[in-house]
């Protein structure tokens, strides 16, 4: 990680001499490093051993970088198990929620068919706290959770759209609300529940257009926010990116953007909050489709939020909107 501000970046530290403040130009962490190995389960030799630190099966919607279900990390499972007409999946992952040890237990049926180019994977997550005999005396309430997921994928018009159905309890229940992805946990002792419906995909409009979008809503009941136990929130999002397709090599690109928030802690008014982006972008890529890359974009974004909490920009101004202009690259390998 790098905030590439000068023409290099090291792992020493660096000093501006103004204002006799330093800070370390680069760091780096590790994601991934693990083994996996194939064929060497006699009772299910499709399948595959793996143990260490990985990326473990991630569900994202890729227009707005959120991870709905992702419990990567550091552990140990057997995947893709042929299990009639789909396969089955079994991983222990280790995710500490601040100083609690915290362990999760993942399963997953993937690829059961339905009808005509559909299928769905169901999947459960228990989140299990290990609290050390101090922690235990702090809280003796400390919850574990339950997170449920159900996944329809369409494939349609050489496109495809996905609808996820999700439910949370007790340390889980607050992730609807923060667009979690089962990788943390919220340890406060409050009992509760929430749910989250996701509906998302890319679909082809003719030679010249495809449309991407996302629709999440998410509720969260009788939780822990901001310190209040009891309280309920929710949070709905909707994000639409249609590309219209110059040449093989040329996309102008719309992203339009909204969300709303509402909060009601417990023996307090209702707090909600909103805000909207509009984005303009022409793009140059290794590819006429959505996802060809990699892609450079020199893009305009105008933003304005309102409600009770709404972003301000511009520091000292508390403006409720303001304009964003860059040049992005993006890349995968």
């Amino acid at each position: 990680v790098s905030n590439q501000s000068n023409d290099w970046e090291g792992t020493g530290t660096s000093c501006n001499f103004d204002t006799k403040q330093c800070e370390d130009d680069a760091t780096f962490a590790l994601r991934q490093f693990n083994v996996q190995a194939k064929g060497v389960l006699g009772f299910a030799p499709e399948a595959t051993l793996w143990a260490g630190k990985r990326y473990y099966q991630r569900h994202d919607i890729h227009i707005s970088d959120f991870y709905y279900w992702d419990v990567s990390g550091a552990g140990a499972g057997i995947e893709n198990i042929q299990a009639g007409p789909g396969k089955l999946s079994f991983a222990w992952t280790r995710s500490d929620a601040g100083e609690l040890n915290n362990n999760i237990l993942d399963a997953r049926y993937a690829g059961i068919p339905l009808w005509s180019d559909a299928s769905l994977e169901l999947g459960v997550d228990y989140a299990i706290a290990n609290p050390t005999d101090d922690q235990d005396k702090v809280n003796d309430d400390i919850k574990d959770g339950v997170m449920l997921t159900a996944e329809l994928t369409q494939n349609l018009l050489g496109g495809f759209n996905k609808t996820t159905l999700q439910y949370m309890s007790d340390s889980y229940a607050t992730l609807p609300i923060y667009y979690g992805a089962g990788n943390w946990t919220s340890q406060d002792g409050a009992s509760g529940d929430g749910f989250r419906i996701i509906n998302w995909g890319v679909l082809p409009v003719g030679d010249k257009v495809e449309f991407g979008h996302q629709l999440v809503y998410g509720q969260s009941n009788d939780v822990t926010i901001d310190g209040v136990a009891g309280s309920d929130a929710d949070t709905f999002s909707v994000v639409v990116r249609p590309m219209y397709k110059w040449d093989d090599i040329q996309k102008t690109i719309l992203e339009l953007g909204y969300y709303h928030d509402t909060k009601d802690l417990k023996g307090q008014d209702s707090q909600d909050r909103d805000g909207q982006k509009y984005t303009i972008a022409q793009a140059w890529s290794a590819g006429p489709s959505f996802w060809a890359r990699p892609e450079i974009r020199v893009f305009a974004s105008y933003l304005k939020s309102g409600g009770d909490n709404g972003q301000t920009f511009n520091g000292s101004n508390n403006d409720d909107n303001t304009w964003n202009f860059g040049v992005q690259a993006e890349a995968w390998w």
